[in-house]
């Protein structure tokens, strides 16, 4: 066998133990450079690519080409962004034309009941916690979701999960329903939102009957409200809701609620609820890092059953950092539009999306553009405010030192360089000492992930840009 048949019958094992959607987007193009004294090269298209393949998949690879060939007992990672354009690297939808889909079957809303009749129509069993992509931002939030399913009323009670919009709180809240359901199906779940919960109680009050509306809520065995910041200043509301949540937690009911902020931040609640929300687990769901969107666009895809160029999935990935729902809405968009054309989605594809959604500031990447800064002239003077303001020498911001006080300044710069001038990535990294153009693109989506967490970064980068006159 040549090196290429080695490669294509270990991704043939691979492929039984990897998530279809991971194993499509990475291991595409990818093939064996050489093999020398028992040692593969695997070649790689990217440095991200090598990054993910020594973190994730370095022993599964090395069983598998040792399953193929037993001479071969060590393996080592090289970029070769060449392999597709050249046509080495191995082609996996043709590679996987042969094989049967196989489509998951999913109940219809029909099918999820419980104690005999249907629960609210508004628990959707698409949302299971098997399809939520965990990251490290949301990771304590679905091990608190997996327990109360497994234990309700015993584990963590109430559960008070609080994210801003979009982050997939409603994913978690509606999964852990249904999870619950799956694992005790005489359970009496009822889910819905805080505004729903206001609109039935003045429904009742209107008609005089309250009774019905007590029935309803204080019967669950699982009561899972959405939104509670709605009851701000609802006082009517929040009377009903308090002798709700007293009857189920004293019945050893499980109450799971979720907002847009904590407990403590919630204004024209009161007191009394808020204590009561903080008697048991409070987590909260932020906004996912890189690797977690990257993640999600691979679950969305194999969904969908679409085949995307990594690098089109890097490129909404890193532009695609506010939320989820913004994220899932441009991977829709582009999976459309490459069906209606009839053509492979490109960048170029993403860049025109994001334009027509007013992303005029990242849609450049890639490109080779530079627009003219505001007030200050040259990249020399970017890195000399910064320099200045961190105490640290030019000479620190483009070198190699790696200690933290030099390693956020030099994130720093290449962000401002982005964000505030234009600057096309190739381009910072020149600046930047001669670095790769995705070294300029990790820093500028770590620095805006850190922006939305991190206020003392706020604060310098803002000092900053003062002090550019920007």
């Amino acid at each position: 066998m040549n090196q290429t048949d080695i490669w294509r019958k270990s991704l043939d094992i691979l492929q039984q133990n990897i998530k279809k959607a991971d194993f499509l987007v990475w291991f595409q193009g990818t093939n064996i450079l050489k093999i020398e004294q028992g040692v593969a090269i695997i070649g790689l298209p990217s440095i991200f690519a090598k990054d993910w393949f020594q973190k994730r998949y370095r022993d599964d690879i090395k069983a598998a080409l040792k399953a193929v060939d037993d001479t071969i007992y060590e393996i080592d990672f090289e970029i070769d962004t060449s392999l597709v354009a050249d046509g080495r690297g191995v082609d996996l939808q043709t590679m996987m034309k042969s094989q049967k889909k196989k489509v998951r079957k999913m109940p219809n809303r029909q099918e999820v009941k419980v104690a005999g009749e249907m629960i609210s129509k508004m628990l959707n069993p698409k949302y299971n916690l098997e399809n939520f992509v965990v990251g490290g931002d949301n990771r304590l939030a679905h091990a608190a979701c997996s327990a109360v399913a497994r234990r309700p009323g015993a584990a963590y009670n109430p559960l008070f999960i609080y994210g801003g919009v979009g982050l997939g709180k409603t994913h978690l809240l509606q999964a852990t329903g249904n999870e619950m359901l799956r694992m005790h199906p005489d359970v009496n779940v009822v889910y819905g939102t805080a505004e729903k919960f206001t609109n039935e109680i003045v429904d009742a009050i209107r008609k005089y009957d309250t009774r019905s509306f007590h029935r309803r809520y204080r019967n669950a065995d699982c009561l899972i409200l959405d939104d509670i910041q709605f009851f701000a200043n609802k006082g009517k509301t929040q009377e009903e809701f308090f002798h709700t949540f007293n009857e189920l937690y004293d019945g050893n009911k499980q109450i799971i609620i979720s907002s847009d902020r904590p407990p403590k931040e919630l204004a024209g609640l009161e007191d009394r609820l808020v204590s009561r929300f903080e008697m048991g687990m409070i987590v909260d769901v932020s906004i996912p890092d890189y690797e977690t969107r990257l993640a999600i666009l691979q679950n969305k895809c194999q969904e969908q059953e679409a085949l995307l160029p990594k690098e089109v999935l890097e490129f909404i990935a890193f532009n695609c950092h506010h939320n989820i729902r913004e994220l899932e809405g441009v991977l829709m968009q582009l999976i459309a539009r490459a069906k209606l054309q009839n053509s492979a989605a490109s960048v170029n594809d993403v860049r025109d999306i994001l334009k027509r959604l007013g992303r005029t500031e990242e849609v450049n990447q890639f490109g080779n553009e530079m627009i003219a800064p505001k007030s200050i002239t040259s990249s020399d003077e970017i890195l000399d405010k910064i320099a200045d303001y961190f105490n640290v020498t030019k000479s620190d911001l483009i070198g190699d030192r790696r200690s933290r006080e030099i390693m956020i300044p030099r994130q720093i710069s290449m962000y401002i360089m982005r964000h505030e001038f234009d600057y096309a990535y190739e381009k910072i990294g020149d600046v930047m000492g001669g670095r790769n153009h995705t070294t300029a693109m990790h820093a500028y989506s770590k620095i805006c992930d850190s922006l939305q967490v991190d206020q003392k970064l706020v604060r310098d980068i803002g000092a900053i840009k003062r002090e550019m006159g920007l």
